[in-house]
């Protein structure tokens, strides 16, 4: 039997998600409806008649050559040849990881990240090092320690930028003396780029691996920056002759997405800069709130993000953060992530990107737990 660990993430969100009054643990910027994505498309009687002729069939497995050069547009270098879409980014990082690792093989996964980076190499049996962000480097990663790490026989190195839970960002500077470490040995790079598109500054998009690496293998999806979590459609960014290796896999678990997916998603990447205007919009609106709330508070602190949408919150206070967030979930309806799902203790991963009045009014509920907490 293949023994992997729970998911601490997704069994916390899976418990609580759907009963929760004021949920700050969502992590797609506020999701559009179908009806809203016909909106911004400008052409709501042309969408529906696409619609009404598709025939719900299988369609092109690798997905249809419209959606994968529209995700190929999103790159600098990439063309519908390196693209292959998947059944979201979390099927597509995991089909990464089952066509590149194996037994024996050694991953440097940089953590906190998706727990699925090292929880997927550790169950193939592969020796798995783990690079720990510090929050005094700003969450990025020491690169002198990631030098060391890696060694002749490192197979994958393995991140999520921008950061899941940290909203921090590896510049281009940075990816690229990565590149120069992965290169010395040969390793692949597998960067989840889920959040890419929505920086605090700038058009919102930071360099992509696949873009500065000829072993770099870029996953994303439709969920976060697009607010379409809902189609359950991602994609990985890489060499063709890796897609060709990845699509063995797939055969055996997705084969493709569904054709009225594929269609939505088309459709919203060829309205992208409405889509994305939208999510900047929020991220950084809903960010300052954030931001002055924090800063308001003498027993909260975090590093602001860079790019994303979710932040740590280092709280100051005798509870551990289960016990917290389960706790300030029964009194006051609010929902956080508990940061030792990420195994930070004394913090909480906040979502901030979703309904500006649930931010207010979850900070504020949370602000008033912290001053009962604190006899105050």
């Amino acid at each position: 039997m293949v023994r992997i660990r729970e998911f601490a993430v997704e069994q916390w969100m899976n418990e609580y998600e759907e009963t929760c009054r004021y949920n700050l643990a969502e992590t797609c910027v506020r999701s559009l409806t179908a009806g809203e994505l016909l909106e911004l498309s400008g052409r709501r009687d042309d969408v529906i008649a696409e619609l009404e002729a598709t025939a719900l069939t299988y369609g092109p497995i690798p997905g249809s050559p419209r959606l994968r050069a529209l995700v190929a547009g999103l790159y600098e270098r990439q063309g519908a040849d390196n693209v292959l879409v998947t059944h979201g980014a979390i099927g597509a990082n995991a089909l990464v990881h089952a066509t590149l690792v194996g037994p024996g093989d050694h991953v440097v996964s940089i953590v906190p990240t998706y727990q699925q980076h090292a929880s997927i190499p550790e169950s193939y049996g592969a020796r798995v090092d783990l690079l720990t962000l510090r929050e005094e480097d700003g969450w990025l990663p020491d690169l002198d320690e990631l030098d060391r790490l890696v060694t002749a026989d490192t197979r994958l190195i393995a991140l999520a930028n921008p950061n899941n839970p940290t909203g921090a960002l590896v510049d281009e500077a940075d990816l690229r003396r990565i590149v120069e470490i992965a290169e010395r040995a040969g390793a692949w790079v597998l960067c989840d780029e889920v959040y890419r598109g929505v920086d605090q500054e700038g058009d919102g998009f930071t360099a992509s691996i696949a873009d500065l690496y000829e072993r770099g293998v870029s996953t994303g999806s439709m969920s976060k920056p697009f607010s379409l979590a809902g189609l359950r459609l991602g994609w990985i960014v890489a060499p063709a002759d890796l897609l060709a290796a990845v699509a063995i896999h797939r055969d055996y678990t997705t084969i493709s997405v569904g054709r009225v997916d594929d269609l939505l998603a088309s459709v919203a990447l060829e309205s992208r800069d409405a889509i994305l205007g939208r999510a900047k919009r929020i991220t950084r609106t809903n960010l300052a709130i954030l931001d002055e709330w924090v800063a308001s508070r003498s027993d909260v602190h975090y590093v602001r993000p860079r790019s994303g949408t979710t932040a740590l919150l280092r709280y100051d206070a005798p509870l551990g953060s289960y016990e917290l967030c389960r706790r300030l979930l029964a009194e006051t309806g609010v929902m956080f992530t508990p940061g030792d799902a990420f195994e930070v203790p004394s913090t909480v991963r906040i979502g901030y990107a979703d309904d500006t009045d649930t931010l207010r009014t979850g900070l504020r509920l949370f602000g008033e737990f912290l001053d009962g907490l604190a006899g105050r």
